[in-house]
């Protein structure tokens, strides 16, 4: 069977963060799924394609460093800034191509330098049958 296509509007949860996010697609690649721009392997970056998740309760977070010392040992969230440098681990095909780079797919994965990782929940893409 194979694995949806991700595309804009598609739920993200990152292992540390407290709430779930929504992928951002800019339409630079003109391929579409369901209506929506599809996304690459190269729609990682901070704020433009991933959104925050919340508050972050990882510990290699220099926030969460911070206000967790402040509080006195006490792990104290901060607000998300996710920290994606790299592109996603493509996961089912990295032979399909959109614009010269591997397609994104439900069971990719990204990982966030405070040692996060974002896993797609709901990849956007829906199928409706017309009878």
């Amino acid at each position: 069977m194979s694995c949806p296509q991700v595309c804009t509007g598609a739920t993200l949860q990152c292992s540390f963060g407290a709430a779930p996010s929504v992928l951002n697609v800019l339409p630079l690649n003109r391929v579409m799924t369901s209506n929506m721009p599809a996304a690459t392997i190269m729609d990682h970056i901070p704020l433009l394609n991933i959104l925050p998740f919340g508050v972050c309760m990882s510990t290699a977070n220099p926030m969460v460093i911070a206000a967790t010392a402040a509080a006195l040992g006490v792990l104290t969230p901060m607000p998300c800034i996710p920290a994606t440098a790299a592109p996603w681990i493509a996961g089912g095909a990295p032979t399909v191509l959109l614009g010269s780079m591997p397609a994104l797919d439900a069971n990719s994965t990204l990982m966030c330098s405070w040692a996060g990782v974002i896993k797609v929940g709901m990849p956007g893409q829906v199928q409706t049958l017309i009878p």
